[in-house]
C-alpha cells in the first residue's frame, strides 16, 4: 500500500512522461493512450486512498476488497407485464435468467464482503458524463441502497468552483441541476487539481502538481465514510 507521499511520486511520474510515450504511437492512437493512461492513474489513486484512509482507521487489510466486477442489475417484473405484445412477455418470462445488465463503476469498495461504497473515477468530467455517471448509480443502488457514491476526478470540467478547491463546494448551477432528478443518489465529487480543464492545455503537457494537502484531504473524507464500518 503507498503512503500519500508514494501517491504523489506515482502522480508526478507518470504525467511527466506518459506525452513522450504517446507521441511514439501514431497520432490516431496519441489521444487514446493519453486518456488511457491518466483514467488508470486516477484509478489508482483513488485505490491508495481508500487504502490508506482504512488503515489510518485500524481496520484489517483482509477485510477491505476493492474491484470492478460486474453487477447484475435484472429485468423489472414491472416493465416485463407492461409490455404490449404477449408473445415477447412470453419469451422473457421463459428466459428471465438471461435478462440483466452488467453494471460496474470503476471501484467497489467492500468490507466484510458488503458492498458499502462505489467510486467513479475520471481524469476530468463534463456535465454530459454526469448524467451517464448518476444513472449508473442509480441502477446499483436499486440492489444496494446503502452505498455511498463518489466521483474523484483529476480535472474538473463541470463549472462552478469545483477546480478552485475552496474549503466548501458550493458546485455549478448546471451540475446541480441534473443531480437534482437523481435524488437517490447523493454523489460526492472530489477534485484533485485545481484550475478548469482547458483542452489547449492538458496536463501532460502544462504540468499541475498535486498537493499533498488534497491528497490528505480525500483521505479523510473516505475515513468519515468507512469509519461506520471498524
Amino acid at each position: 500500500m503507498s503512503s500519500i507521499a508514494e501517491i504523489i511520486q506515482t502522480y508526478d511520474s507518470v504525467v511527466k512522461v506518459v506525452d513522450t510515450d504517446a507521441s511514439e504511437q501514431t497520432d490516431r492512437a496519441y489521444g487514446g493512450m493519453v486518456r488511457s493512461v491518466k483514467g488508470k492513474l486516477q484509478e489508482h489513486i483513488t485505490e491508495e486512498i481508500v487504502r490508506v484512509a482504512w488503515q489510518n482507521l485500524g481496520g484489517a487489510e483482509n477485510r477491505l476488497v476493492i474491484n470492478s466486477s460486474k453487477i447484475h442489475i435484472p429485468i423489472q417484473d414491472e416493465y416485463i407485464e407492461h409490455l404490449v405484445s404477449e408473445g415477447v412477455r412470453k419469451h422473457i418470462k421463459a428466459n428471465i435468467k438471461d435478462y440483466f445488465y452488467g453494471l460496474s463503476v470503476d471501484k467497489h469498495i467492500f468490507i466484510d464482503n458488503k458492498f458499502v461504497m462505489g467510486i467513479e473515477c475520471k481524469a476530468y468530467t463534463e456535465n454530459a458524463m454526469i448524467k451517464r455517471i448518476l444513472v449508473d448509480f442509480h441502477l446499483l443502488r436499486t440492489l444496494y441502497p446503502n452505498i455511498s457514491c463518489h466521483l474523484f476526478q483529476l480535472e474538473s470540467q463541470l463549472g462552478g468552483d469545483y477546480s478552485t478547491l475552496p474549503e466548501t463546494v458550493y458546485g455549478s448551477c448546471s451540475t446541480h441541476s441534473i443531480m437534482s432528478y437523481f435524488e437517490d443518489v447523493d454523489l460526492n465529487i472530489f477534485t484533485f487539481l485545481k484550475g478548469e480543464r482547458n483542452i489547449e492545455m492538458p496536463i501532460h503537457k502544462y504540468f499541475k502538481p498535486l498537493k499533498k494537502e488534497i491528497i490528505k484531504k480525500a483521505v479523510e473524507m473516505m475515513e468519515s465514510y468507512l469509519k461506520e464500518f471498524v
